[in-house]
């Protein structure tokens, strides 16, 4: 049961935290754990001790407790100083948007390379925050020059997540390798490439059956898809094209996964052109498109020929519509769940 705190800091535009807040209410509940509240607070300058003011985190204990929840889910992202310092003074496992994410991403994983890039994310994520697992022992006082236990099994502990690191690179290193080589076999052939992108839950993967057929997992939920899905199909003039379905894209994207997912985003950066797939009843559409356009930049792929495509125009108000279709010449307006465009 879980107690979620939004926050809207001054760097932020007007409304994002609440937006962000949203969104964390459906990444939770992805986890099937029970929302019993959620708070929202505006934070003037970011306190070192909690992230907000003591004052203000002794009130949030008291609400989660009130509430029966066991995890706090704070909407930024914790120092794993400030993550044992909530943890001491609540008695409670309190978590940040990254570990949500994390946690979802190993839920959904599927290819070996998801599998791999995921666990390295996940032991980056836990390296620094270790001692949390470890305070029971740090009572035990050191035993001259060799250090207390806790230290001792801490120091294992460090050494263990280390070497897995290491190992989880070198198996990564070949299967991305094996990926480049099937992509080298695909290129010899020349047929043109596409790679689907844009935000989470957008309808990538519906628009990918709806062209080609497949039968690749659409439902409604955050990060469906986390490895990339390649099928060919065969355009009207008799052309063939290869369509990639990608991983979809979140605001504060855990940097950690941003890395580790460069190698499942590779297809973006090798395909001929983009389809931009947008959700066109989304109120927050013109900022997942700016998000998504982000990260195209970070992976070298802002430049590429891209086709802007709002999808869901059956569950769209035509007031919305025609707004889009203001904002956006050029774009185009399908329903993938119906076929309409």
């Amino acid at each position: 049961r879980a107690l979620l705190v939004g926050l809207q800091t001054p760097e932020m535009a007007a409304g994002e935290g609440e937006e962000l807040l949203g969104e964390l209410h459906e990444l939770v509940e992805n986890l099937n754990i029970e929302i019993t509240n959620s708070t929202f607070l505006t934070l003037r300058q970011p306190q070192p001790k909690f992230l907000t003011g003591s004052g203000k985190a002794a009130e949030l204990i008291a609400l989660a407790k009130a509430e029966g929840a066991d995890v706090i889910v704070i909407d930024s992202e914790l120092s794993p100083s400030q993550q044992r310092n909530w943890e001491k003074e609540s008695g409670l496992a309190v978590i940040d948007r990254q570990e949500v994410i994390l946690e979802i991403f190993a839920d959904r994983a599927q290819t070996r390379e998801a599998v791999l890039q995921v666990a390295l994310a996940r032991m980056e994520y836990s390296l620094p925050r270790l001692t949390r697992a470890w305070t029971h022992l740090s009572r035990q006082r050191g035993k001259g020059s060799m250090g207390g236990e806790g230290e001792t099994q801490l120091e294992q502990d460090r050494r263990v997540v280390r070497d897995r690191i290491a190992h989880l690179k070198e198996e990564l290193v070949q299967v991305i390798s094996q990926r480049a080589t099937q992509r080298r076999k695909r290129q010899r052939t020349p047929v043109p490439g596409t790679a689907i992108v844009g935000y989470t839950n957008a309808g990538k993967s519906s628009l990918l059956n709806k062209l080609t057929g497949a039968h690749v997992l659409a439902v409604d939920k955050l990060f469906a898809t986390l490895d990339p899905t390649t099928r060919q199909f065969v355009l009207p003039d008799g052309r063939t094209l290869l369509a990639t379905d990608t991983v979809g894209f979140i605001r504060r994207l855990p940097h950690k996964l941003v890395e580790a997912f460069k190698a499942t985003l590779e297809e973006v950066v090798v395909s001929d052109f983009l389809i931009h797939v947008l959700d066109a009843t989304n109120p927050n559409v013109a900022q997942h498109h700016a998000t998504t356009l982000e990260v195209l930049g970070e992976l070298g792929a802002a430049a590429k020929p891209t086709i802007t495509v709002f999808n869901k125009t059956d569950a769209t108000e035509a007031k919305t519509l025609t707004r889009l279709r203001a904002q956006y010449p050029g774009a185009l307006f399908i329903s993938a769940h119906t076929g309409a465009g």
